[in-house]
C-alpha cells in the first residue's frame, strides 16, 4: 500500500517519543486497541502494554534514536521494514527487521519483530 511508509514513519516516531502524553496520545491513534508487539525480548498485547515497553526501552537505550533502515515493502495490509537504532550520524548498534500488519481502519494490529545485529551478536 503506498500509504504504508508514512505508518511506519509514524511508527517509528512513536518509538522516539519521550514525552509520554505524547507517546500514548500517538499510540492510541496509530495502533489498535489489542494490538500485538512481539520481538526476541518481549510479547505484549494493548496499547498500555505497548506504551509501556517503548517506555522501558527507551529508558534502557536513553539518548539512542530509531530510524528507517530502508524503504518499505508493502502489500495488501501488511509491511515489512528495516529499522536502526543508534546516536544520529554514527553507525547504529542495532539493527532490525519488522513486519507490521494493519486493520480495515488503517490501524496498526500486530508487529513481528527480528534483531538482525545487536552489540555481542
Amino acid at each position: 500500500m503506498s500509504d504504508f511508509g508514512n505508518v511506519i514513519e509514524r511508527y517509528l516516531a512513536v518509538w522516539n517519543e519521550t514525552d509520554p502524553v505524547a507517546r500514548r496520545a500517538a499510540i492510541d491513534e496509530l495502533f489498535a486497541e489489542n494490538v500485538r508487539y512481539v520481538d526476541p525480548l518481549a510479547a505484549v498485547e494493548g496499547r498500555a502494554a505497548l506504551d509501556a515497553l517503548i517506555g522501558a526501552a527507551q529508558q534502557q537505550f536513553a539518548g539512542l534514536v530509531f530510524s528507517s533502515g530502508g524503504p518499505v515493502d508493502a502489500h495488501h495490509d501488511q509491511a515489512r521494514f528495516t529499522w536502526n537504532l543508534g546516536r544520529p550520524g554514527e553507525e547504529p548498534l542495532v539493527v532490525g527487521f519488522d513486519v507490521a500488519e494493519r486493520d480495515a481502519g488503517g490501524r496498526i494490529v500486530q508487529v513481528l519483530g527480528f534483531i538482525d545485529r545487536a552489540p555481542g551478536s
